[in-house]
């Protein structure tokens, strides 16, 4: 099913009619397609469920060439971005194609799918503001990183889980909260990878998220624990280039307060919950151990 939606994508890429696009887009990382596995799982037998699949894959497409931009990313999944290759202006118009297509194809659908998966990219822009501001200091708020987790990533993938229901005919609400929980605990994976994996499994430098100014779960956590000197440390290092001397000081403190392990619990729990809200579906809990085990 997967590779229908493949063939679905590269189908919408072509019908924009601008080689220069299809074949940038060809430069991209597919990914995990996290979000069309999820809508095929939740609603094989529906027709329309490959095409939803490979509109929400060019959104979330879309909305990486965005963020790389913002972030001045050199590097996406361990290849060079868009930005880096072709500029800034050719990322952000090739990511304004690929969400404009994706909502042109979006509204031959059921309305409360298409307002569902429209409302979502809103949350998601506004999740990206919030980032962007927040890394402008030190935030200690776990709430707020939470909120802007939730708006940044787990909105689209729960609009997804809850729009594959529909198509279905399950209970759209329940998989909104299988979808928003997998969201979030993707994101919160996401962290702890970015600071126990190496450069070449995460494809940029380790620590990175941290050296761009993102005090992610794991640096909050690890905040409340310091005593004075090791908060006023930490902040010190706050959206700077570590040498290796810092990053082993942040990993060892981590070490000492088992901060990894504090994190992957509370991924845990939001994964329990989602399983709580589905049920006995077998794919979805697969679906579910998947992204908490995962190493890159």
């Amino acid at each position: 099913m997967l590779k229908t939606v493949e063939t679905l994508i590269a189908k919408l890429i072509d019908e924009v009619d601008y080689p220069h696009a299809t074949e940038l887009f060809k430069t991209l990382s597919g990914g995990k397609r996290l979000r069309a596995r999820l809508i095929l799982t939740i609603a094989p037998e529906a027709p329309d469920a490959p095409l939803l699949g490979a509109i929400v894959e060019l959104i979330h497409a879309a909305s990486l060439l965005h963020d790389d931009v913002i972030d001045e990313a050199q590097l996406r999944r361990g290849v060079p971005s868009v930005n880096a290759t072709h500029g800034s202006k050719t990322a952000i118009m090739l990511g304004d194609i690929l969400y404009s297509k994706a909502f042109s194809e979006l509204t031959a659908f059921d309305p409360a799918i298409s307002r569902a998966v429209a409302e979502s990219v809103t949350r998601l822009s506004v999740g990206e503001m919030m980032d962007v501001a927040m890394a402008e200091s030190f935030n200690t708020d776990r709430h707020l990183y939470l909120k802007m987790l939730y708006l940044k990533t787990a909105t689209l993938i729960e609009a997804c889980a809850y729009s594959a229901a529909i198509l279905t005919g399950k209970d759209a609400n329940a998989h909104a909260t299988y979808g928003k929980n997998l969201g979030l605990a993707f994101q919160i994976v996401d962290d702890i990878l970015d600071i126990t994996a190496d450069e070449a499994t995460l494809g940029k430098p380790s620590l990175n998220d941290f050296s761009e100014g993102k005090v992610t779960l794991p640096y909050i956590d690890l905040y409340e624990r310091l005593d004075e000197a090791g908060k006023e440390r930490l902040v010190h290092n706050h959206a700077k280039v570590l040498n290796e001397e810092e990053k082993g000081w942040i990993r060892s403190q981590m070490d000492t307060f088992k901060i990894i392990e504090h994190s992957y619990d509370h991924a845990r729990a939001l994964c329990d919950e989602a399983i709580e809200a589905i049920g006995e579906d077998i794919a979805l809990r697969a679906i579910i151990e998947t992204v908490i085990q995962r190493s890159h």
